[in-house]
């Protein structure tokens, strides 16, 4: 019996994220209520609040059950495409973890519907100042694993960044930022992954990382 309790709760649970997304979706965070989400998934606004301490926690919680597959991603250690353990340069985790991120976002209708709401449809207003404080998380988590990563990598090649660590992180970011958020206005316009994987090869290159190593493994 208690199993089944558990499971009904998380069953709701899923029910309100779902609601939550395409409600954010078709017209906004600050303009859905928690009672047109409790409505949409067929619940109670107390089983709203039963879950989600307001609405910033359900945003989160939404962001969260998608992105974090993506962001585990991008921090794990790297992998060769057959999917085993590849050390030998920080850059390939890189270069694998944005293009998984990529693929996701352009196959995956739910990662796509949750980016968007992230991206276009959320005011950092007051009531979602926690909304906020996560996405600079995040940011700030990526922006840290970059730099580690390009200055790890910098002293295996021996070569002397064009800008600091600090400078090429932040301009990697604004470039995919950039690029998944002008592709979601638009997915008509170009080709996520294609022109994703390019214009990434193409920012590498100027950092000096060709893709070719330049030290042999001891």
């Amino acid at each position: 019996m208690v199993r089944r309790t558990k499971e009904e709760a998380q069953k709701t649970r899923h029910k309100l994220l779902d609601a939550a997304e395409h409600l954010f979706q078709e017209q906004g965070v600050s303009r859905t209520s928690l009672q047109d989400i409790a409505k949409r998934a067929g619940a109670t606004r107390g089983a709203v609040y039963w879950h989600f301490k307001d609405k910033a926690d359900l945003f989160n919680a939404m962001m969260e059950r998608v992105t974090l597959p993506l962001e585990e991603r991008v921090h794990c250690a790297s992998f060769t495409p057959d999917g085993t353990p590849d050390i030998s340069d920080p850059m390939s985790d890189i270069r694998l973890a944005t293009d998984h991120c990529l693929s996701q976002i352009v196959n995956d209708a739910q990662t796509r519907r949750v980016i968007e709401v992230a991206t276009q449809k959320v005011e950092y207003v007051e009531e979602l100042r926690a909304v906020r404080l996560r996405h600079l998380l995040v940011r700030n988590g990526f922006l840290a694993r970059f730099e580690h990563s390009i200055e790890a990598a910098a002293k295996l090649h021996r070569l002397t960044l064009p800008v600091s660590s600090q400078g090429a992180a932040r301009g990697f970011h604004a470039l995919i930022d950039g690029m998944i958020q002008n592709w979601l206005l638009d997915p008509l316009a170009f080709d996520l992954q294609e022109v994703g994987t390019a214009v990434i090869t193409v920012y590498l290159n100027g950092l000096g990382f060709t893709g070719e190593r330049t030290v042999s493994q001891q």
